[in-house]
């Protein structure tokens, strides 16, 4: 099983994990409570584990752009 890691705003894949080489429960999904599971967490239909999260660029903008976080999507 690979954990792909997926920015949440511009879908761009910003890592990759191999489970055969990581202990999942090491990487913290236990401390999330359910809803921010549900939203963050996906096992997808290869088996593979997506994770949403943000990459440095996306992240930056809305450091620059604090109103864009009042929005679902910020780049089309």
């Amino acid at each position: 099983m690979k954990i792909r890691y997926f920015c949440r705003h511009c879908k761009n894949q910003v890592g990759e994990l191999d489970a055969k080489q990581v202990d999942v429960s090491q990487l913290g999904f236990d401390l999330l409570n359910d809803e921010d599971q549900q939203q963050m967490v996906h096992m997808n239909s290869q088996g593979n584990m997506d994770i949403r999260t943000i990459c440095d660029s996306c992240k930056e903008t809305l450091d620059k752009h604090p109103n864009y976080h009042e929005l679902d999507f910020f780049i089309h």
